[in-house]
């Protein structure tokens, strides 16, 4: 292959493992197409049953499917894989089938996440917070540990605080990259979602720690905060909260709209192409100006 092809295709012969792609309007879907586009085979993960119980409702699997295919490009390959990341052995039978099936991976994107039934501070009860944390802050703690095994051939043993996982640089370039998905929390009150907020700010928190022993084994992480992303639940007809002042709010926005899920794909796919390869364990807010709004 030509340098000018490498360079316009940097993915070719990599895998990416991206969860939560159900939805065609969703971020998932944008960040697995950009992706692909870019020569990448994809592995997506779906979770239909937590689609149909929002207003958004549910996709056609197939259609994700097809419209998936179209951005592949020369002998790249797409599978896709059901599970409920609520379960707890369920991220690491994940990660195992997504790299039997294609044949080893090289991208983990999380772009998972549980919505829906959250409320106030007076609203949370155990099972709600289990519920967001299991699915949207274990999974994807347990999922980067599956993925990163991939990596070491040293068995797993217990380390006390302090002790550092031994890998094997230096490293010519990075082995592997990982996109954790955190939310406005950082920037701001998430009324009645707390819960969610919860979920999303220990990935945040957690960030620059797992970042730090991943990078003993070469492999990449950080974490991005796509702002406002209407993927469905700013549609009038199928939203969960009070649009009613909407449209003025937009309007003092700097770009008057909310982002579309190829704003945040883009740069999920380049922070795991080599051009991103300098950008490790930051919490990235790429949200078109709205945390600057205040």
């Amino acid at each position: 292959m030509n340098s000018s092809a490498v360079h316009a295709l940097p993915l070719t012969g990599k895998t990416a493992l991206v969860t939560g792609v159900s939805r065609r309007r969703g971020i998932g879907f944008a960040v697995a197409a950009k992706l692909a586009g870019l020569g990448a085979g994809i592995v997506i993960h779906h979770h239909r049953p937590h689609d149909l119980d929002l207003p958004w409702g549910g996709d056609d699997l197939d259609a994700v499917r097809a419209g998936l295919r179209e951005h592949l490009v020369g002998d790249a390959v797409l599978t896709d894989l059901a599970a409920d990341l609520s379960a707890p052995t369920a991220a690491e039978e994940l990660v195992e089938a997504a790299a039997q099936a294609s044949g080893g991976l090289d991208i983990l994107v999380c772009n998972h996440a549980k919505s829906g039934d959250d409320g106030s501070i007076l609203d949370m009860t155990p099972a709600r917070l289990d519920a967001f944390w299991d699915v949207n802050a274990r999974a994807t703690l347990l999922l980067t540990a599956a993925f990163a095994r991939r990596f070491t051939a040293v068995p797993a043993s217990p380390r006390r605080p302090g002790d550092r996982i031994a890998g094997g640089k230096p490293y010519d370039a990075p082995r592997g990259h990982v996109v954790w998905m955190t939310s406005g929390q950082i920037h701001g009150p998430m009324i009645g979602e707390i819960a969610y907020a919860t979920s999303k700010a220990a990935l945040a928190g957690v960030t620059a720690s797992v970042a730090a022993e991943l990078l003993e084994l070469g492999v990449i992480l950080n974490t991005l905060n796509p702002g406002p992303v209407n993927t469905g639940y700013l549609d009038p007809d199928t939203t969960d909260r009070s649009l009613d002042a909407l449209d003025a709010y937009l309007a003092s926005t700097p770009f008057g709209r909310v982002g579309r899920p190829t704003d945040p794909a883009e740069l999920i796919a380049w922070l795991c192409t080599p051009a991103g390869r300098w950008m490790v364990g930051q919490v990235i807010t790429s949200d078109g100006g709205f945390s600057l709004l205040g």
